[in-house]
């Protein structure tokens, strides 16, 4: 598989739940799939950095459930997770050629990583009304939400051991 499509597919999870997409690049680059060592996002493979994207996603699973959270459309809601997938992204596409000195494969990556967090955010968003208003109320939308990100992102870093 492509690391452009790695790369969108890592930025719509960073649409459906912003910090789930770093803590799966952070893990994937400390485990050692991600070679990320003398790029300016080696950060990523740090020995605390999966432990604090991974508490962040959990805190984010647990206040995404609360009725006073803002939409992820506000615009911080929304620039956040086009960042941290353009960041994701631009990880992910750097197991092939690198990313030092801000190769071009990162940039496409970031790019890449930036358009899926436009289209998670967005599509996200819609499915998840869809659903909450089969279900008749939000809760079990956003479980499943949940679930697709996770699941996904697993999915994901998890196909770039070996790659």
């Amino acid at each position: 598989m492509s690391v452009y499509v790695l790369a969108l597919l890592i930025g719509i999870v960073a649409g459906l739940r912003a910090m789930t997409a770093p803590a799966a690049v952070s893990w994937a680059a400390r485990l050692g799939w991600l070679p990320l060592q003398g790029t300016s996002l080696a950060f990523f493979g740090f020995a605390a950095t999966p432990y604090i994207f991974t508490l962040l996603a959990l805190l984010e699973l647990i206040t995404d459930q609360l009725p006073e959270t803002p939409s992820r459309k506000v615009p911080l809601q929304f620039g956040a997770r086009i960042v941290l997938g353009a960041l994701s992204g631009a990880a992910i596409s750097g197991v092939h050629g690198g990313l030092a000195g801000g190769s071009l494969v990162g940039v496409l990556g970031a790019v890449v990583g930036a358009v899926g967090a436009v289209l998670g955010t967005l599509g996200g968003a819609k499915a998840r009304a869809a659903l909450a208003n089969m279900f008749g109320r939000d809760a079990p939308a956003a479980l499943i939400e949940d679930v697709v990100a996770i699941v996904g992102a697993a999915l994901i870093v998890v196909s770039l051991h070996g790659f």
